[in-house]
């Protein structure tokens, strides 16, 4: 299986951060179908961890809904951190960490709620990210995600497919393999779901520089190791045009989103970490 090159996706992203919000209308609206699930859940986080932050869209909204909250910003691209830094309430500015998602810098048990929108898809094993994650939250905390599924760009797959067997979209994980991993290591009350989108375009080209100006453009190790030449490109646009609508060309999303609970209590090393919420139930009722 093609893995992820994270040096020419952080490169990407990092050149990405001046276009990103003028062409990023479907994670937004990910996002912000992400917080209103928050409506439902009763939490008061007091620090926050925005994971794949971005230009900090969610932070800012995150704070502005959180107002007693620490939000932490964090991206393993300093380009678009740089863009976050500044989003939010005057005096309440994210914090920023540049990190990778599977190495995180962050002490046991020092996050409540932990929100990443669009991000999963760049890791290539969802059990390691979500066991990096797990620690990270006290005991009882929420962890709430979008992620793009198998039919996500499935036209722009099949045009490519036409022209070479080499992978030109990232591979993305099904609903079923996010739940199951995060089942597999501990997660508690994993809820899962799935949302489609179709965006249109006049014309390819069109799709592959928005492609471009969000910094998701293929980084799979298995890619063809030179540019795309035009003979190539004008083939992959060939075999688009079946595919076209109405006048308009589909590009088709498939968007997972997933929420779990850190348990309440767990054994980090030789410590069982109990919550002091928990602890006082216990006491009042005897335990």
């Amino acid at each position: 299986m093609n893995g992820t090159d994270k040096r020419r996706a952080r490169r990407a992203f990092d050149q990405a951060a001046a276009s990103y919000d003028k062409v990023a209308r479907l994670q937004l609206e990910m996002g912000e179908r992400l917080l209103g699930r928050l409506d439902y859940i009763r939490i008061e986080p007091r620090t926050i961890l925005d994971i794949g932050a971005g230009t900090g869209m969610m932070a800012e909204r995150l704070a502005r809904r959180y107002p007693k909250a620490k939000v932490l910003a964090a991206d393993f691209a300093h380009g678009m951190l740089l863009r976050a830094r500044r989003r939010g309430p005057l005096f309440r500015k994210p914090r920023c960490l540049c990190a990778d998602a599977e190495r995180l810098p962050l002490t046991n048990g020092c996050v409540d709620l932990i929100i990443s929108n669009a991000m999963l898809q760049w890791c290539d094993d969802p059990a390691r990210v979500f066991s990096e994650w797990l620690p990270v939250l006290r005991p009882g905390g929420l962890l709430m995600f979008t992620s793009f599924g198998p039919d996500t760009l499935k036209e722009l797959r099949s045009a490519w497919a036409a022209v070479d067997g080499l992978p030109h979209v990232s591979r993305f994980f099904d609903m079923h393999e996010l739940g199951d991993a995060l089942l597999g290591i501990g997660w508690e009350g994993a809820v899962m779901d799935i949302d489609r989108f179709t965006l249109t375009y006049a014309d390819a080209g069109q799709l592959m520089r928005d492609i471009k100006s969000l910094g998701a453009s293929n980084a799979a190790t298995g890619r063809h190791p030179g540019l795309t030449g035009k003979d190539r490109m004008r083939a992959m646009i060939e075999s688009y045009e079946p595919f076209r609508q109405d006048g308009l060309l589909p590009a088709s999303y498939e968007v997972i989103y997933g929420h779990a609970w850190a348990p309440a209590q767990r054994r980090i090393g030789n410590v069982a970490q109990i919550p002091l919420t928990g602890l006082a139930d216990r006491q009042r009722h005897g335990g």
